[in-house]
């Protein structure tokens, strides 16, 4: 029996491993571990690749989202628009500036922001929005854009799955004030540790990230603001430098991927991804919704094939967050998806006959459900 993972990162670095020692044998003999030369080379990079004016590496993904947030002015007693459709880091950087999360539904079709719904969800203490873009969908910028504009808002857009994807040929990140990125080991393009970003075109915003990320230091001793220590290590600087190389490649092989999979999932009773008009996503998950989620993740799991559940409890259902007092029922798309996702394996060294087997044990796993339903 053919057995399919879920994510297979040493099958993704095998390829690459001579030239990442290499690279980390110059980053020890350089000392150059905190930052440095090996970090400032990534970040022009990755500015290059995402066409934005300034790309500044942090020490994590959630890190770049707080320290944007900081840097868009929001602070405490604001408010911040977001979606609980997400990883909680999206929210834990609103808290943490002492703001407070307000929540939005997603579009049933694209599990991202549906920007019908932000006008009523503004208030005089609204500072921010955060539309993500979940499992690298790009959000439907051009509305949330424009509503932001009308009432002064900044937006961060929370890309920690989108490295590479494209809204209306302009890549994510870079459509609102600050793009925040994750590069966590399993993501479309991660370190071989925790690392983060956050690129921007506007100056004030990347000086405020130089300074904040670096315990708020100008120069050492020097600290001009109450800061943190969010830098990137110069290790996962070098590591993204060399990854980042294979990334536009790596997204072209899991669209392919999702292309398959929509053709071979076509009869079959889930709902599969949608591509929104004008967008180009990068599937970092590809998130069926399927009736009886529970059952069939573990039956597929016996059938040799590693699916995940990207994410079963929407943020604003979390005890962490129960104290905000959102009530259940009131974003009925996120908590209705939330029961229903199943995340196929995903990544850009899958084979076709790795993709055939996962169709063919859903489709063994939704049959014999059927039967015994009936």
């Amino acid at each position: 029996m053919l057995k399919v993972p879920f994510l297979d990162l040493r099958l993704h670095h095998e390829p690459l491993l001579t030239e990442v020692r290499e690279a980390f044998d110059e980053v020890i003999d350089s000392c150059a571990f905190a930052g440095g030369r090996f970090v400032e080379q990534f970040e022009g990079e990755f500015a290059a690749f995402c066409e934005a004016k300034h790309a500044l590496g942090v020490a994590n993904g959630t890190d770049a989202l707080w320290a944007a947030l900081f840097a868009v002015g929001v602070k405490s007693g604001d408010e911040v628009i977001t979606v609980a459709s997400t990883f909680m880091a999206t929210v834990e950087a609103i808290t943490h500036c002492g703001a407070k999360p307000v929540f939005v539904d997603i579009d049933e079709r694209t599990y991202t922001m549906n920007p019908a719904l932000l006008e009523a969800a503004i208030t005089p203490r609204t500072r921010a929005i955060v539309p993500v873009h979940l499992f690298g969908q790009p959000a439907d910028m051009d509305p949330i854009l424009a509503i932001a504009r009308r009432h002064g808002l900044a937006v961060v857009e929370d890309a920690c799955q989108a490295h590479g994807a494209r809204y209306k040929n302009r890549p994510v990140g870079t459509l609102g004030d600050a793009g925040c990125f994750s590069f966590y080991p399993g993501k479309n393009l991660g370190a071989f540790g925790e690392a983060g970003g956050v690129v921007t075109n506007r100056d004030d915003v990347a000086d405020f990230i130089r300074l904040f990320r670096d315990h708020g230091q100008r120069k050492k001793y020097d600290h001009v603001l109450d800061g943190w220590n969010a830098r990137m290590d110069g290790l996962q600087g070098a590591v993204l430098s060399i990854k980042l190389k294979h990334l536009a490649r790596g997204n072209e092989l899991r669209r392919r991927h999702a292309a398959v999979y929509d053709e071979l999932l076509r009869e079959l009773p889930v709902v599969r991804p949608v591509v929104a008009p004008g967008v180009e996503p990068v599937f970092h998950i590809y998130a069926i919704r399927v009736a009886g989620r529970d059952l069939v993740l573990n039956a597929m799991a016996e059938a040799g094939v590693s699916c995940g559940i990207h994410y079963p409890v929407p943020v604003h259902r979390m005890k962490a967050y129960e104290h905000l007092g959102v009530p259940a029922g009131s974003l009925p798309v996120s908590e209705t998806c939330a029961e229903g996702f199943l995340s196929l394996p995903m990544f850009p060294e899958l084979t076709q006959p790795q993709l055939v087997r996962v169709a063919e044990a859903l489709a063994g796993t939704l049959a014999l459900s059927e039967e015994c339903a009936g």
